[in-house]
C-alpha cells in the first residue's frame, strides 16, 4: 500500500502541481516567507505580496535592517499581523547567530521564532530534501481518509500518530515532491467537502473510499469559544486630518486605527473620549456598521463620525495614512467614510 501510495502522489505532483513563484526556488528564506505568509491566507492572494516582499527584501539582511513600520505596510492587507513582526526579529536573529545564512537543521529552524512545527517540515523538506513532516489540515484529512482513522483530527494524540504515519511514509522518498503533493491534492482534490475521488491519483489506496467514508471524514470537532465585541469606532477629525492610534502589545500590535471603545453609543464614546484624551467631541453622523472577523473573535464596529474642535496628537492627512500600516479592520472602517462623504 505504501510503496503505491508514495509513488502515484510523487508521480502526479511531478505531472499536475500548481504554479506559484516560491516553487521556482530552492531558497529557504523565500520558503520561510511564502511558508508564513500562506498562513491563514489564500495561494493567490499570497502571491502580489510575496513577489512585492522579496523584490523589497531580496536577502535576510535586507529583511532584518528593514524597519518595523516598512515591514507593515508591506504586509497591510494579510492580516494577523504578529507573523510579520516575527519575520522582522528572526529576520534580525539569522543574521547575529547565522551571519544571515539560514539555518539547516530541523531543529535550529523550530527555534527561530514564528516558525513551529509544520513550517519548520515544510522548509526543511522542501529546500533541504530532509524526510520531515509537514502536517497541516491537508495532510490531516488525506492520511485520515487513506487509513480510516476515526479519531478526532483537532486532537492532539490524532495528530502525532499521523505525524508518525507520515514520517515512516516519506523514508526512502522524495520528501519534496511528496509533501507538497499532499499540499496540493489537498487543495484541489481531496478537499473537505465532496471530494473528486474520481480524480484521485491515491484512490487505490483510500480505505475511506473503499468504504464509502469520504464524505464522512475527518472527523474534526473543535472546542473554540469565539468572542463577539461591539465597538463604537469613532472616525476623529480635525480639518483635513485624522486621529490615529498605534497599537499596542497584542491584537494588531504596532498597526494604527482609529479610536474605539466597547460601549454602548456614540455619546457614551464622547464620555470615554474626554476621560483619555481631556478633549471634547463633536458628533456629527452615524456611518455604518462594519462586521470584521478574526480566529476567535468578531469585531461588530458601529461607527460614527466625531470632530475636535482643536489639534491633537495623532493626527493625519490621508497621504500620510497611505504610508502608514492600517489594520484590515480599519482599512474597511476608512473606506466607508471615504464613500459615505462622496
Amino acid at each position: 500500500m505504501q510503496n503505491n501510495m508514495q509513488n502515484n502522489l510523487i508521480n502526479w505532483y511531478h505531472q499536475y502541481h500548481r504554479q506559484f513563484p516560491w516553487r521556482e526556488t530552492e531558497n529557504p528564506y523565500f520558503i520561510w516567507i511564502s511558508e508564513i505568509m500562506l498562513q491563514q491566507t489564500t495561494t493567490e492572494a499570497v502571491i502580489p505580496y510575496f513577489n512585492r516582499f522579496l523584490t523589497t527584501f531580496p536577502t535576510i539582511t535586507d529583511l532584518a535592517t528593514a524597519s518595523l513600520e516598512d515591514v507593515y505596510k508591506l504586509w497591510e492587507g494579510l492580516g494577523y499581523y504578529r507573523r510579520a513582526k516575527h519575520i522582522h526579529e528572526t529576520a534580525k536573529i539569522i543574521v547575529h547567530q547565522y551571519n544571515g545564512i539560514f539555518p539547516n537543521t530541523h531543529k535550529e529552524i523550530l527555534a527561530l521564532k514564528g516558525i513551529g512545527p509544520y513550517t519548520a517540515g515544510a522548509i526543511c523538506s522542501i529546500a533541504y530534501h530532509m524526510p520531515t513532516p509537514a502536517i497541516d489540515g491537508n495532510v490531516l484529512r488525506i492520511i485520515s481518509r487513506q487509513y480510516l482513522l476515526k479519531d478526532n483530527i483537532a486532537e492532539t494524540k490524532t495528530q502525532k500518530h499521523i505525524t508518525s504515519i507520515v514520517a515512516e511514509l516519506l523514508m526512502g522518498y522524495d520528501a519534496s515532491a511528496f509533501n507538497q503533493g499532499l499540499m496540493d491534492l489537498g487543495a484541489t482534490i481531496c478537499r473537505p467537502l465532496n471530494p473528486k475521488c474520481d480524480q484521485c491519483p491515491i484512490q487505490k489506496t483510500c480505505l475511506a473510499y473503499q468504504n464509502n467514508q469520504q464524505k464522512v471524514l475527518p472527523i474534526n470537532i473543535k472546542n473554540i469559544k469565539h468572542k463577539e465585541l461591539h465597538y463604537i469606532t469613532g472616525i476623529i477629525t480635525y480639518q483635513d486630518q485624522f486621529l490615529l492610534f498605534q497599537n499596542p502589545p497584542g491584537l494588531l500590535e504596532n498597526l494604527y486605527g482609529f479610536v474605539q471603545y466597547e460601549c454602548e453609543s456614540p455619546y457614551r464614546f464622547q464620555e470615554e473620549f474626554e476621560n483619555q484624551y481631556h478633549l471634547p467631541l463633536s458628533i456629527v453622523s452615524y456611518i455604518q456598521d462594519i462586521k470584521h472577523v478574526f480566529t476567535h473573535r468578531t469585531w461588530h464596529m458601529h461607527i460614527y463620525h466625531f470632530v475636535l474642535d482643536k489639534p491633537i496628537k495623532g493626527l493625519y492627512t490621508l497621504d500620510d495614512i497611505h504610508n502608514l500600516p492600517l489594520s484590515t479592520a480599519h482599512l474597511k472602517v476608512l473606506k466607508s467614510f471615504l464613500k459615505h462623504m462622496k
